[in-house]
């Protein structure tokens, strides 16, 4: 395959035979499937990876099963789990370019804009969670117990890793998301399966090859490629799997939530989104509109915090919703190995036709397009969007889009602002443009999501858990709080 600014091992790397990291061992499908997967800039199919069965995902979580209770990994102290986390965030490092590049000609965003922020921010995630090796505490309790009053106890609470993880990631982010699940799964001594989704597994099993190098023992970290309906169900349904973590849509995210408590797996959810974005009246209206713009256009809509309803006050409405359009206008479309190219195509033909699909819905309902609402090929792209006179009712409003088309509507005061934003059944993330601090600080503990930015949209850091509201899932992301979904306590009472 010749295509433009692609690095020599980028191209070996997609050219290799189709194998999975199953125990140590790089393996095809037990019955020798492929699937094919497909660069979504021209539709061309990119290379093909193994179709993983039940069976291999059983034998992935055996291999996981076994590293944990019974390989070295499950003796390892603090300071080598941090360590090998460093050497990991070390190696990808040295590997950035490779990766961004594997991330644009899987996913289509833009390489340039990968490497430094997916690559970069699940580097930096690894080192932050790679400190938190070192500092996972307990606590010594001084207990009452009524009934034996003359005896004397020691107590004290444990945090032990929960075991054997299975972790199942979107197309939209995959390295950085599958980061997020192996960061504190190898901080706290976990053991993974990592499925990443369909259409996007070339990062995983990339970042397989680097768990190896780095020096993880066999079985630690396992990657099966395959469909969510094979793969993906058999991972839930596995009764040796003790956790299981999911970024996806609300509708998976659901089936995953009731079959884990069916066996009390545990679970941690990052589901879907519609963030609002609000502008208030006295905020820097010019920032504000390029923040809104990058809020919905960012990795092509294709982000579940992203800002897809934009709440402006009424007074200044229509020149908000010009200057996004002006924006949205002037955006370059194409292959993202261009790094030129602002905007790339949508991950499948499947989800351009999904989002063109509501873009003529507003205008069956009519509403107005006030850019974009058109797409084209070879690829599969869809002009970055705006939409106004739509109804807050609306399926445009209330319904995850997942790609490049904001729905703008008006607002008359602050009541009113908080009223429209917390009228969706998401709650994932939230903006608010001003420069009115007691307007704000009023307005933080009133808007019901898991994040409120502030003049600014989306952005993440290490230390802020992240995660949802509402339908947009259950459990955190990143910071501290990811530890504690990692592990187990368990109280212990010793009579003296």
């Amino acid at each position: 395959m010749s295509l433009p600014y692609l690095l020599p091992a980028t191209s070996a790397f997609i050219q290799r035979p189709p194998r999975m990291l199953i125990g140590g061992d790089w393996v095809e499908a037990a019955d020798g499937q492929t699937m094919p997967l497909h660069n979504p800039a021209t539709g061309e199919i990119l290379c093909v990876v193994p179709r993983a069965t039940a069976e291999d995902v059983d034998r992935a979580v055996l291999a996981a099963r076994q590293a944990f209770d019974d390989s070295p990994w499950s003796c390892t102290r603090p300071r080598e789990r941090q360590n090998l986390l460093w050497k990991l965030a070390d190696l990808m490092q040295r590997d950035a370019e490779l990766l961004a590049q594997l991330e644009c000609l899987n996913n289509g965003k833009s390489a340039a804009v990968a490497q430094v922020m997916d690559v970069q921010l699940a580097i930096d995630f690894l080192r932050y969670m790679a400190g938190w090796a070192t500092k996972i505490e307990g606590s010594s309790v001084e207990v009452s117990l009524p009934l034996m009053p003359g005896d004397q106890f020691h107590s004290f609470i444990r945090r032990e890793a929960v075991g054997v993880v299975g972790a199942i990631v979107a197309w939209n982010f995959p390295l950085l998301l599958a980061c997020w699940k192996l960061g504190p799964a190898l901080a706290t001594g976990c053991t993974v399966v990592l499925k990443p989704a369909d259409e996007t597994p070339l990062t995983a099993l990339k970042l397989a090859e680097l768990v190896l190098e780095a020096g993880y023992p066999e079985g630690v970290f396992n990657v099966v490629t395959g469909t969510g309906i094979t793969a993906g169900s058999a991972l839930t349904h596995n009764p040796l799997v003790d956790k299981l973590t999911f970024t996806g849509s609300t509708a998976v995210g659901k089936q995953i939530g009731k079959i884990a408590m069916d066996s009390m797996t545990r679970v941690t959810l990052e589901l879907g989104g519609k963030s609002p974005t609000i502008v208030m009246a006295d905020a820097d209206l010019k920032t504000a509109a390029a923040g809104a713009a990058s809020a919905i256009f960012f990795n092509q809509g294709q982000v579940c915090c992203a800002g897809s309803r934009l709440y402006v006050q009424r007074k200044h409405f229509d020149n908000v919703v010009a200057d996004i359009s002006d924006i949205a206008n002037a955006m370059k479309l194409g292959n993202g190995l261009d790094p030129s190219v602002e905007m790339g195509p949508l991950i499948s033909a499947r989800q351009q036709e999904r989002v063109y699909r509501y873009i003529e819905m507003g205008r069956e309902s009519g509403a107005t397009i006030a850019c974009g609402g058109e797409q084209f090929g070879p690829g599969f792209f869809v002009k970055p969007t705006v939409i106004v006179d739509v109804d807050q009712q609306h399926s445009l409003v209330q319904e995850e889009i997942f790609g490049p088309v904001l729905v703008a509507i008006p607002f008359d005061d602050e009541a009113d602002a908080l009223r429209l934003a917390n009228d969706s059944p998401y709650g994932l993330g939230a903006s608010i443009w001003s420069n009115d601090l007691a307007a704000v600080h009023r307005m933080i503990p009133r808007i019901k999501s898991g994040s409120v930015w502030v003049n600014c949209h989306s952005a993440l850091d290490p230390a802020l858990p992240f995660g949802g509201y509402k339908m947009s899932g259950v459990g955190r992301e990143m910071g501290y709080a990811a530890i504690e979904h990692y592990t187990e306590l368990k109280s212990v009472l010793i009579k003296l």
